[in-house]
């Protein structure tokens, strides 16, 4: 469980086109066995430690005559930014994918103060 203390509470949003691979054959739709893309993000304003990302898929462009096979994933996660992760494996083919992400956690307050 992620806590909070008294600080107060930042949500910042976002949407990225990871990747169209179809147009010109890359490597997510003519490729096979495992492939990964990786995008960072940078967060507009810095939460005050790493805050908690939720990514989810907006767009999901496959070829339906295999199988489906994914993983999405938020990594390196800091309170600047994070990697988005899509993982796929085996035949499948994908053309495009697009993410969203939602990232909460604490953020500065005016009268924050450090010693050192």
């Amino acid at each position: 469980m992620k806590r909070f203390s008294t600080h107060p509470i930042g949500i910042a949003q976002g949407e990225v086109a990871l990747f169209s691979d179809f147009e010109n054959d890359g490597e997510m739709w003519a490729g096979e066995g495992a492939r990964e893309c990786r995008r960072p993000v940078i967060f507009e304003q810095p939460f005050r430690s790493p805050p908690v990302v939720q990514p989810a898929i907006s767009l999901w462009d496959v070829d339906t005559t295999r199988a489906l096979r994914c993983e999405l994933r938020a990594e390196t996660v800091t309170a600047e930014g994070f990697e988005i992760v899509f993982r796929t494996w085996s035949d499948s083919r994908i053309a495009r994918i697009r993410v969203t992400w939602t990232a909460t956690g604490e953020i500065a307050h005016d009268d924050d103060w450090e010693l050192y």
